[in-house]
């Protein structure tokens, strides 16, 4: 069976806000971001200088035995290290202190002082090196969500998911390959909830995942000081190529009320898209209550209609092809 089309991502030097807004944005598509300023950061963050900013605070981490981290069947643990600690670990390829192995992999992904109710936010959480790092005014103040701090052993491949609202991802050390795929791949992705089952994504199972074949897979290697934009909803799988550290920008491209207020995460479906899941399943539950042959049947005739009012077949709308409206908001596709 012929390997899944690859399409470079592409590049584009010295964006500023009004290039992004006015060119980038609208098309609702990655692309890779050169020469943007992101401060001090990319000379300082040695990781002797990490350790000395970010002190003995306390850190909660992914740590697993190989380097492919799975999020579906949890193959990682949760352990705590001081972060100057974790820093020295997680830049290592073997360890003469470690939890599993020594030659384990670390992934910090930053959290909120409450886990529960705050999003990650760079300045609270390590406001020392936050003064190194400069956001990109490519939004609206109000809009921002998040600055999720991570940093990865060399090696460290994340699982494939989505996330709900856009994001920078600023690569400040190192090197990382990131390949994406379009919401509109997503029935061939083979997903539970917001990531996909399928693990190896470089030689997939294709007696498991068989429609895998028919994604197309966007990539991109980015290098210290690139910015990749990730709309919502483009699934994407991260392998660091070298130890890194990098920082998420997440802000809201709807309005407000369209996200769950208890999500600090930013990862839970919009709203709309649960209350809409939901209708789905107690419809599904009421064919249940027909024989075999009629839920085929009108199982069929309710795909045919969600086609019909939902799809879009590649074609991007026209408000998505114009420039952002007086409202900082356009509609995902």
């Amino acid at each position: 069976m012929e390997l899944q089309e690859k399409i470079p991502v592409p590049v584009f030097a010295a964006v500023d806000r009004e290039v992004f807004l006015r060119n980038i944005y609208p098309q609702r598509r990655p692309a890779v971001l050169r020469g943007v300023s992101l401060g001090p950061c990319l000379e300082k963050w040695t990781v002797d200088y990490l350790g000395e900013k970010g002190g003995d605070k306390e850190v909660k981490i992914h740590v697993s035995t190989v380097p492919q981290m799975d999020f579906l069947h949890k193959n990682f643990a949760y352990k705590t290290l001081p972060f100057n600690e974790f820093v020295r670990r997680a830049s290592e390829k073997k360890h003469s202190d470690f939890f599993l192995c020594e030659d384990e992999s670390y992934y910090l992904r930053s959290l909120g002082e409450d886990v529960r109710k705050e999003p990650a936010e760079l300045s609270k959480q390590f406001p020392g090196l936050a003064e190194d790092f400069h956001t990109p005014d490519f939004f609206e103040p109000e809009q921002f969500f998040s600055s999720v701090f991570r940093i990865s052993s060399c090696g460290l491949q994340l699982w494939t998911h989505y996330d709900v609202m856009d994001n920078l991802l600023a690569q400040v050390t190192g090197t990382k390959r990131v390949v994406l795929y379009s919401p509109q791949d997503a029935l061939h992705l083979y997903l539970s909830g917001d990531k996909s089952e399928v693990l190896d994504i470089d030689a997939p199972d294709l007696k498991r995942f068989p429609k895998f074949v028919r994604a197309k897979r966007y990539e991109c290697v980015l290098e210290p000081g690139d910015l990749l934009f990730i709309p919502a909803l483009w699934f994407h799988n991260t392998l660091a190529l070298q130890f890194g550290v990098g920082v998420n920008i997440f802000w809201r491209h709807l309005p407000a009320d369209s996200y769950d207020k208890k999500d600090p995460y930013g990862n839970k479906d919009p709203v709309a898209a649960t209350r809409a899941l939901q209708a789905l399943e107690r419809a599904l539950h009421t064919l249940d209550e027909l024989p075999a042959e009629y839920r085929d049947f009108y199982g069929r005739r309710m795909i045919q209609r969600i086609q019909k009012r939902t799809y879009c077949d590649g074609k991007i709308d026209a408000e998505q092809n114009s420039t952002l409206p007086s409202s900082p908001f356009t509609k995902p596709g």
